[in-house]
């Protein structure tokens, strides 16, 4: 079973996903924040993560570096889900090496399983 990681402060939103994504097949985990998400990654392991970048405790962008940092995160694609622009990212992101940007408004949940999935040649 393919496993994600939900990196999302809002719960409604995370809810959301996580039905979705369960729906389709995916064993999913959540965290509420980044530094949560960190946590979440080391334990779980899995093989995509979703990651918001404006939450509580540690953004997105950071929570990322971090996971950079180790082994066990260097090479997990990651897809930033987020209510910012582009334009308005940490210019960081692009080093981190993360697959592919999402706008949360731009895209339907089944459209952001399809990218997912596209990105794990599923």
């Amino acid at each position: 079973m393919t496993k994600i990681a939900i990196i999302e402060d809002d719960p409604v939103i995370s809810q959301m996903y996580r039905m979705k994504f369960e729906a389709d097949g995916f064993d999913v985990q959540l965290a509420d924040n980044g530094k949560r998400g960190v946590a979440l990654v080391e334990s779980f392991t899995p093989d995509i993560i979703l990651m918001d970048l404006q939450m509580p405790h540690m953004g997105g962008a950071e929570a990322l570096g971090e996971i950079r940092t180790h082994e066990w995160g260097k090479t997990i694609p990651v897809i930033i889900l987020t209510n910012l622009g582009e334009e308005e990212a940490p210019k960081t992101l692009r080093r981190l090496g993360i697959h592919s940007y999402i706008v949360k408004a731009e895209l339907t949940p089944r459209q952001v399983v399809a990218r997912v999935k596209e990105a794990l040649n599923l």
